[in-house]
């Protein structure tokens, strides 16, 4: 089946909003199996709306439309798709009953609710009504003619609990086969290389099929297959995702579609029983945010040191006075020096540490805007990395930040 992806609100055409909604939902019909060939962002304007809908429903199976779903006059999605399907509004009484429960659970029994909100209860004839736990406008699924109309609201927080509670479901119950998929994740090797040692299996696929995503500083590679039942897709996964394995070995950090890098690293770094300092001076404290976002991260992370100045360096990493000033703290042995201080000076058994010039000013001939050195201690071995990265000052600091993960796991598993 084929599924198109139409995104409303001028504001998104405008630049004041990321379209995050568009990256998510064309990964979720992609694990689904759904072929998604057009992806459209249109205003709040009824006209260009009303072709755009039209213009999908002729030529796609599914057509998923995201926002322009609230109680203002903007708002004008839900009256505009009836439309194009020649269908009439009627109000849901279910719906009108749960926006009234909503405002007076959040604004308390004396809150008089607006007469726009009202709205948000009129639902094309017909009309599978989807209930909205996290705001008010529902969500809808409106069928014609072997046509379907997906509704959803714009917010991130409302849309993607709805989409994987009662979309999803649905969306199963129409596909004739089992569509079953899992995500081989790498990192330390660049996406030109990776896709050069698969190649061949590409060139080549036909169920199940491998689809490369490239990350800031990994590589996801989505294995899909179908059959007639779930238990026979996977059998089909099996063989290609071991020789996956096989091919990129240790490169490879996770199956498991919901574990990051980071969580990675934390669990193989508690299993091993060793602990952290993170000693940073252009990632600020990024590097040290990442391991933190993990449940259990105490067990490992001790110490988050944000070294910027030179004296910091001196004071707490125990970095010499004569390196800082022979050769500066951009330095393959200014971060040397970081990295086997960080263990030190703090006790612990490993230490990450980053020195760099993220820009957009300071840089020079000899030491340019994205140098980054990376300097990772483990169990007394140290290893330094020279990176040269580029784009904004925050695209450098992410792609430092990653790529510190990347060497520290890569020296955990060497080291100890």
């Amino acid at each position: 089946m084929t599924a198109e992806l139409i995104t409303v609100g001028t504001e998104i055409l405008m630049g004041n909003i990321v379209n995050t909604n568009a990256a998510y939902l064309s990964e979720m019909c992609a694990r689904l199996g759904l072929d998604v060939y057009y992806e459209t962002t249109v205003g709040d304007n009824e006209k260009r709306m009303y072709e755009t809908i039209r213009t999908a429903l002729d030529r796609s199976d599914i057509v998923i439309l995201c926002g322009g779903l609230g109680p203002t006059q903007d708002d004008i999605t839900r009256e505009t798709t009836a439309r194009v399907m020649d269908l009439a509004l009627t109000e849901d009484r279910h719906t009108r009953k749960r926006i009234e429960k909503y405002f007076k659970t959040l604004r308390g029994k004396d809150y008089k609710i607006t007469k726009n909100n009202w709205r948000q209860a009129m639902v094309p004839q017909g009309a599978i009504v989807l209930d909205n736990e996290n705001g008010t406008a529902p969500g809808l699924i409106v069928e014609k003619k072997g046509k379907t109309a997906i509704l959803l609201p714009g917010p991130p927080g409302e849309l993607k609990p709805m989409f994987e509670r009662q979309v999803v479901p649905y969306l199963e119950k129409k596909q004739s086969q089992a569509i079953c998929s899992c995500m081989v994740k790498i990192c330390g090797i660049g996406e030109s290389m990776v896709e050069t040692m698969i190649e061949d299996l590409i060139s080549s696929q036909k169920n199940p099929t491998i689809a490369p995503y490239a990350k800031v500083g990994e590589v996801h590679l989505r294995v899909t297959a179908c059959a007639s039942e779930e238990k026979k897709a996977y059998r089909l996964i099996r063989p290609v995702v071991k020789e996956l394995k096989k091919r990129f070995g240790r490169h490879i950090y996770t199956t498991d579609e919901k574990v990051t890098l980071e969580e990675s690293l934390v669990a193989m770094m508690a299993k091993k029983k060793l602990t952290l300092t993170c000693a940073e001076s252009c990632t600020g404290g990024a590097i040290s945010a990442r391991i933190v976002n993990v449940p259990g991260a105490s067990d490992v992370l001790k110490q988050g040191l944000v070294t910027y100045s030179n004296k910091a360096k001196r004071h707490y990493l125990g970095v010499k006075k004569e390196t800082l000033k022979s050769v500066g703290a951009v330095s393959r042995q200014t971060a040397y020096e970081m990295a086997k201080g960080g263990c030190r000076q703090t006790g612990t058994d490993a230490c990450i540490a980053v020195t760099g010039i993220a820009g957009p000013s300071g840089g020079t001939k000899d030491k340019p805007v994205g140098l980054v050195y990376i300097g990772c201690c483990v169990n007394g071995h140290v290893k330094v990395t020279e990176n040269h990265f580029s784009g904004n000052r925050a695209k450098i600091r992410e792609q430092s930040v990653v790529s510190a993960l990347t060497l520290l796991r890569s020296c955990v598993l060497k080291y100890s």
